[in-house]
């Protein structure tokens, strides 16, 4: 048995340090799934070179081995209720979102307890959360 097969973790993330992350925890065993923004046409990481046959780069697929991927545009109400009943059976929310979108998602503690008060939410951000030094 891997150390995280009974956690689950919903990851909202793109590009490089949040899927990298999450690379980790998917390898030590938990379910992480991926979710991707369909209104910009899902992880920008999808479309760096170099490709391989297929239609994803291959960095995005070294980046994302082991996930689950599904396309939710959170912001809307059909979305959001996908997002809350992940969110109910789930153990983690991780994102690397600029610091203030994870407010404006409303993908945060304070967003989400009512829906699971045991989640743990957690946010990677070079900029911080304020965007202040």
């Amino acid at each position: 048995m891997r150390p995280l097969e009974d956690v689950r973790i919903i990851a909202l993330e793109q590009y490089g340090a949040g899927p990298f992350g999450s690379l980790h925890l998917a390898q030590l065993g938990a379910e992480v799934i991926k979710i991707e923004d369909p209104s910009v046409g899902g992880d920008v990481g999808r479309y760096v070179p170099p490709f391989a046959e297929g239609s994803d780069s291959l960095f995005f697929e070294s980046f994302n081995r082991n996930k689950r991927s599904i396309t939710l545009d959170v912001r809307t109400p059909e979305g959001r209720a996908v997002f809350e009943d992940l969110v109910r059976c789930s153990d983690a929310v991780y994102s690397n979102l600029r610091g203030d979108v994870p407010e404006k998602l409303g993908i945060r503690y304070a967003d989400l307890a009512h829906v699971n008060p045991r989640i743990v939410c957690c946010s990677l951000s070079g900029f911080g959360m304020t965007g202040q030094s």
